[in-house]
């Protein structure tokens, strides 16, 4: 959290425009002076190469010296408190970087009239005030001005809050016109709020300046939201030892093609946290353009000189996305070293059912056969009125009723309703000859002794897949209990496999209504192959490469064998993949961990890592902590930017007109982000800090 006088803070919230007090207390604090600064400048004389560093002992020299650690550069501390015309910009903008001249430029700043003057000024405030206390008129103009301003910000800050619930549910914020009947959700709610807020109701009734409903007034709000959500995770991620990236592609309704980009860190309270944090617009949908709209993101998350900080990108599959050298991944890899490609592990269950399906034809049809049932109770209310009345008390609301893997379980559980109801339609229904047609040949494909058998197959197989899929799109995951899971699974189909030669009525392998039997030679063989597809999938797209080996380092259920046996090839492999790991320290923490049974209860990074962090051990195993942010910074999935992209066309669903990217944007960060929005410390005040200091600001925002 930023100071009241750090540089950082001051050129946000310029000094000129704080209270009183606000100065004085600056005043106290004197000029910020961070030891941690690691300016740097590499210069040659006479063909020998020098390297220049800031050094401390300059602040003693030179009190008036302030440091910034978030722009890496030093600052004059008076100039910046009351910037005057004629000042060099380096010394209250940008900050002076240049350590081979900077005894030159101290030298020559401080001879400046400017100088001079902005160090008197610091030196009396506080001191010398004769206006407040000579002229009374002066005091009575302060004190209504800065009661107007309470009375402006409270109204913004309740404009902010209809702002922020239209985000979190969603919920249009048009601007209708003045003809419409229709005032619009967010003009319907701030009239709500006003009508339980007296001083709202006021201004909204007599204001004749700054009135707060207007569309720019919206989306100037909007934009300091979403600014201020991003700097918020922007620190966060700064802090974080480790980040890494998620990004998805995906073309929207306009249609252009663009990017949600997600971050993945850990926060100061040792919690893996994903935030969204804006839609990337891209040219096209190629590897070049793709990763040149990253880089171009990276740069500005990730500060020169941090390039190892990025430790792992996460994309699905596509080529474009995980070719080793022309995709996006390879051309990420050779900026930021450390960034390995782990690829979306729901994506990659998805990959394993479609094997599945694309190589046993019979399979691809049942499939195909299945996705019907939805299409044709979707095409009129009449069928779906039919469908209620059939199976109403087992299927509620069935116009609702998903029809996907889920739909396997779903028509096998109600075949005998759903092929009752067909009947009905084709024999007695006043029905359309398309959908008397239509039902015949569900009753005929229900019938089917074929697609019984995959149905009941499948019903075995599919809540599996359900099971792991779900699992997969928790956010705190990492690669231990991924591969847990995964186990798990994998035991599961092979359970189903080595049990197919059983009898039907022992498997639920249902060849036609009260009729049992075993499966014939070409049913063993199909329902064989596919099960034998979906394990070698999983041990293909699962298995775990060089950079993800070292989550066997920490399961818990091996510690055993490793405290036997040190898992030496495993520990080699993990410190390649990051060599910013001490193999000998990391070995030795390790060997510790193995033996100690306090740590075998832990079973995955997380619940390790947590219990590093309630018994102060991070510091002593600081290597294996290392490790563990390693392990729980790398993504698991892309699910977090499905979400996004889901919720980007849910909200222009609801809006009319074309929407700037920059407002899509903040809609999607109230929608996504709605927890963190919620949960930060004084976010209404910094949105209409940010707002304030807008240029062209009629209305009184800010105190004297």
């Amino acid at each position: 959290m930023e100071t009241h006088n750090s540089v950082k803070s001051l050129l946000q919230y310029p000094f000129e425009r704080r209270t009183l007090a606000e100065k004085l207390l600056v005043k106290h604090l004197g000029p910020d002076q961070p030891s941690d600064l690691n300016i740097k400048q590499q210069t040659g004389v006479n063909g020998k190469l020098h390297m220049r560093s800031f050094r401390k002992d300059w602040y003693t020299r030179k009190p008036w010296l302030a440091g910034c650690s978030h722009a890496n550069a030093v600052f004059c501390f008076p100039c910046l408190l009351f910037k005057s015309t004629g000042t060099d910009s380096s010394w209250t903008d940008t900050g002076v970087r240049d350590m081979k001249h900077l005894s030159e430029k101290i030298k020559q700043h401080e001879s400046t009239r400017t100088h001079m003057d902005n160090s008197v000024k610091l030196a009396i405030l506080g001191k010398v005030n004769i206006a407040p206390q000579l002229d009374d008129a002066h005091k009575r103009a302060v004190k209504k001005h800065n009661e107007q301003v309470d009375r402006n910000r409270h109204v913004l800050s309740k404009i902010i809050d209809c702002l922020k619930f239209c985000g979190a549910f969603e919920l249009a914020v048009r601007h209708e016109t003045d003809s419409s009947d229709n005032d619009g959700v967010f003009r319907g709610l701030l009239d709500f709020a006003a009508s339980l807020d007296g001083a709202l109701e006021e201004h909204l009734e007599t204001a004749s300046g700054f009135h707060g409903t207007s569309e720019a007034v919206r989306d100037e709000l909007l934009d300091c939201m979403l600014c201020v959500t991003r700097d918020h995770i922007l620190e966060e991620a700064k802090n974080a030892d480790f980040i890494a990236i998620q990004a998805d592609e995906a073309t929207d309704a306009s249609p252009h093609c663009q990017l949600a980009l997600v971050l993945r860190y850990i926060d100061a309270g040792g919690h893996a946290q994903e935030r969204f944090f804006e839609h990337v617009a891209v040219r096209n949908a190629t590897a070049d353009s793709v990763a040149a709209a990253l880089k171009q993101r990276l740069g500005a998350i990730l500060p020169s000189g941090q390039t190892d900080k990025l430790i792992a990108q996460a994309y699905d599959g596509a080529a474009v996305m995980r070719g080793p050298t022309g995709g996006v991944q390879g051309k990420i890899l050779d900026v930021y070293d450390y960034a390995q490609y782990v690829h979306s592990y729901a994506h990659r269950l998805d990959l394993v059912v479609q094997q599945a399906t694309a190589r046993v034809p019979g399979v691809h049809a049942f499939f195909s056969d299945l996705g019907g049932v939805s299409a044709f109770f979707s095409g009129s209310p009449e069928r779906t009125a039919a469908l209620d009345r059939a199976v109403a008390q087992r299927l509620p609301g069935a116009a609702a009723t998903r029809w996907d893997f889920q739909g396997v379980n779903t028509v096998h559980a109600h075949k005998e309703d759903l092929l009752k109801c067909f009947q009905t339609i084709r024999d007695f229904g006043n029905f359309d000859p398309q959908t008397v047609r239509e039902a015949a040949g569900f009753v005929r494909m229900l019938e089917d002794e074929t697609f019984c058998f995959f149905l009941a197959l499948f019903h075995q197989i599919m809540p599996h897949v359900d099971m792991l899929s779900t699992q997969l799109q928790r956010r705190n995951i990492d690669q231990v209990s991924i591969k847990a899971l995964v186990k798990k699974f994998t035991d599961s189909i092979l359970t189903i496999r080595t049990s197919i030669s059983s009898p039907c009525e022992d498997q639920g392998f249902e060849q036609q209504p009260k009729r049992r039997r075993m499966l014939g030679p070409e049913e063993q063989r199909l329902a064989t192959e596919v099960c034998d597809i979906i394990l070698m999938q999983a041990e293909e797209r699962f298995s775990f490469t060089q950079h993800l080996v070292s989550a066997t380092l920490l399961h818990g259920e091996l510690f055993p064998q490793h405290s036997a046996a040190f898992p030496e090839s495993v520990l080699e492999a993990t410190v390649e993949a990051y060599p910013m790991l001490n193999q000998a320290k990391l070995k030795t923490e390790l060997s510790l961990i193995y033996e100690n049974g306090e740590f075998r209860g832990c079973r995955g990074a997380v619940p390790l890592y947590q219990f590093f962090m309630e018994n102060n051990l991070l510091s002593t195993l600081s290597e294996t902590a290392t490790l563990l942010r390693i392990l729980i910074t790398t993504p698991m999935t892309t699910a977090e930017p499905e979400r996004c992209f889901s919720t980007s066309r849910r909200i222009r669903a609801f809006l009319r007109n074309a929407v700037p990217q920059e407002r899509l944007n903040a809609l999607a960060m109230l929608s996504v982000e709605k927890k963190l929005v919620r949960d930060m410390p004084g976010f209404n005040q910094k949105v209409i800090e940010r707002f304030a200091t807008r240029p062209d600001r009629r209305a009184t925002f800010l105190y004297k």
